[in-house]
């Protein structure tokens, strides 16, 4: 319903593969049967990658779009989060 969905393609894209990646992390995190340390790596990597992407995009149209800077908060707290999971892990 954004008047100017044209001008936010890049970041809906971008929100969009934020949402599956970081969905996608949770579920293997979530799991209580173990983990595999090297994907568990792998997959963190990937969500605080998405999440800064996500936060960067939208961070550019905070300033317009409240939607955006509520995102961009919540996305770069996701990638803090992910960071201080690496490093616990070593």
């Amino acid at each position: 319903s954004e008047g100017m969905v044209g001008d936010l393609t890049k970041c809906i894209r971008t929100d969009m593969d934020c949402a599956d990646i970081c969905t996608a992390t949770a579920s293997v995190l979530s799991r209580h049967t173990g983990y595999d340390a090297n994907i568990t790596r792998a997959i963190l990597t990937a969500c605080a990658t998405a999440c800064k992407a996500c936060a960067d995009e939208c961070f550019s149209h905070a300033d317009m779009h409240e939607h955006c800077r509520l995102c961009a908060e919540a996305c770069r707290s996701c990638e803090q989060a992910c960071n201080e999971l690496l490093q616990a892990l070593g």
